[in-house]
C-alpha cells in the first residue's frame, strides 16, 4: 500500500481506514502522518549500544495447535513487522518485514500503557505522585462522572468501577466517541469536535465498585497522562522523553499521538522502535538501572512483578482471551506466573514485550494483525515466548 505518490484512491491509508488491513501493514510504521503527534526525544549522546550475542535462535521449535513451526513461520503466522530478541543485554535475533527497518518507529497500541507505567513509577519515587490519592484530588473537575472516587492505584490497575465497553469491534457508542476525541477517528457529518480531556465527562456512569475486577478500560490510562500533567506541571511526552527515554539510552526519538489540543494518548498511541522497546525491556531486567543510574525505582519493578490481585484478574475482563493462564495485572504490567515470572505486555493487532528478569531474556514484537485482538494469536505469541525462555535457558 502506498508505493505510489500520490497513491491510487483505493490504496491510500486514511484516519477512517488506518487501523484496518492491509492498510495497518502502512499506517502502523507511519502513524504520524495520519494522526498529530508529540516528539519524544531520546539522547543521541547516551545511547545504550546492543551488541550481538553467539547465540541463535535455529532450531527453536514452538507449538502451534496441532503442529510444530518454526520462528519463520511463527512471524509470518502472527503478521510480524520487528522482532529482537535479547539474552544478558545482546541481540540473539533480529528480523524486520512489510519495510519496516531496525530504525523504524511502529506504534504501540497498549503496550503505550506499560511504558506511562514506568512513568508513574518514577514520580511516585519522586514524590510528584500519590497511587492512594483520589482522582478528584488531581482533578477536581471530574468531581462529577464516574471517576470521583476512584483512586490513581484503581486507574494503574485497571480496577475502576467505569461504565465502558472495550469492544474493539464496535461501530457506535462511548468507544467510538472516543477514538474521535483522540483524533484517531474521523468525525461524521455535521459532528463538532471534541477533545480528550472533555470526553472525560461523558463518563458518569459505574458499573461496579472501585477496586473491584479488573475491568480494562483504555480511557483510565490517558485519565493518568492528565494527572500526571496536572501533578507535575509538564507535558506528558516531555516527561517521558526526561525521565525513561533518555536516561534508558533510547536509540532513536519516540512520538506518541495526541488529540487536537495537545493531550496524549498515552493508552495507545507510542511509537517506537523494536529495539527501543526491547531496551525498556532490559531495563526491567536490570531492575530499573543502567550502570550507576537508578531510573525506575527497583520496588516499584518488584511490585508489578509480585503484586497485583490475582482474584480480581479471574473475574476481570480478560480471562476469558487466557483460559487457564495464571495471570495478575499491576501497574500497567501484565504477569504470568508460569515458572519465573514473566512481566508482558499487550497491544492490539498484535504488539508484545516479554521481560524474564530471572533469566535475562527479552522479546520485543511489533506486528500489523488485521484482527485487533484474536485469541489464537495472543495465545501462540505466548507459547513462542515460552518456547524462546526454555530454548535459551
Amino acid at each position: 500500500m502506498m508505493n505510489e505518490y500520490p497513491a491510487r484512491t483505493e490504496d491510500q491509508a486514511t484516519l477512517e481506514n488506518w487501523r484496518s488491513g492491509p492498510f495497518n501493514k502502512w499506517a502502523f510504521q507511519h502513524v504520524r502522518e495520519v494522526v498529530a503527534s508529540a516528539d519524544i526525544a531520546n539522547a543521541p549522546d547516551q545511547v545504550q549500544v546492543l551488541e550481538k550475542s553467539d547465540r541463535n535462535l535455529q532450531g527453536l521449535v514452538i507449538p502451534a495447535n496441532d503442529r510444530n513451526i518454526d520462528l519463520n513461520s511463527f512471524l509470518e503466522q502472527t503478521s510480524s513487522d520487528g522482532f529482537v530478541v535479547l539474552h544478558k543485554g545482546c541481540i540473539v535475533t533480529e528480523q524486520y518485514a512489510n519495510g519496516m527497518t531496525a530504525t523504524t518507529p511502529h506504534i504501540l497500541m497498549s503496550v503505550s500503557k506499560s511504558m506511562l507505567g514506568l512513568l508513574a513509577g518514577i514520580l511516585v519515587e519522586q514524590r510528584r505522585l500519590k497511587t492512594e490519592a483520589l482522582v478528584s484530588e488531581y482533578l477536581p473537575e471530574l468531581g462529577n462522572t464516574a471517576y470521583k472516587d476512584a483512586t490513581v492505584r484503581n486507574l494503574l490497575d485497571m480496577r475502576a468501577g467505569i461504565e465502558f465497553n472495550e469492544d474493539y469491534l464496535l461501530t457506535s457508542g462511548l468507544l467510538i466517541e472516543y477514538r474521535k476525541a483522540t483524533g484517531w477517528n474521523p468525525l461524521g457529518p455535521g459532528e463538532t469536535a471534541s477533545d480528550l480531556r472533555t470526553f472525560f465527562e461523558e463518563l458518569t456512569h459505574s458499573d461496579g465498585p472501585h477496586n473491584g475486577r479488573f475491568h480494562y478500560v483504555s480511557p483510565n490510562t490517558d485519565l493518568m497522562a492528565w494527572i500526571i500533567e496536572r501533578a507535575t506541571g509538564q507535558r506528558y511526552a516531555d516527561l517521558m522523553s526526561e525521565l525513561l527515554w533518555q536516561p534508558m539510552g533510547a536509540e532513536r526519538s519516540a512520538y506518541i499521538t495526541v488529540d487536537r489540543l495537545g493531550a496524549a494518548r498515552a493508552a495507545g498511541g507510542m511509537c517506537v522502535t523494536t529495539r527501543d522497546l526491547a531496551r525498556v525491556g532490559q531495563l526491567m531486567v536490570n531492575d530499573g538501572r543502567r550502570g550507576d543510574n537508578q531510573i525506575v525505582p527497583t520496588a516499584w519493578i518488584d511490585d508489578i512483578q509480585n503484586g497485583g490481585d490475582a482474584e480480581a484478574w479471574q473475574v476481570g475482563d480478560f480471562v476469558e482471551h487466557f483460559p487457564g493462564l495464571p495471570f495478575r495485572y499491576r501497574s500497567k504490567w501484565y504477569v504470568l506466573e508460569l515458572g519465573a515470572p514473566i512481566l508482558m505486555c499487550l497491544g492490539i493487532h498484535g504488539q508484545y514485550l516479554f521481560v524474564d528478569r530471572a533469566n535475562d531474556i527479552v522479546i520485543a514484537k511489533h506486528s500489523s494483525c488485521a484482527i485487533p485482538l484474536e485469541d489464537e494469536d495472543a495465545n501462540l505469541n505466548i507459547r513462542a515466548a515460552i518456547a524462546i525462555r526454555d530454548y535459551l535457558v
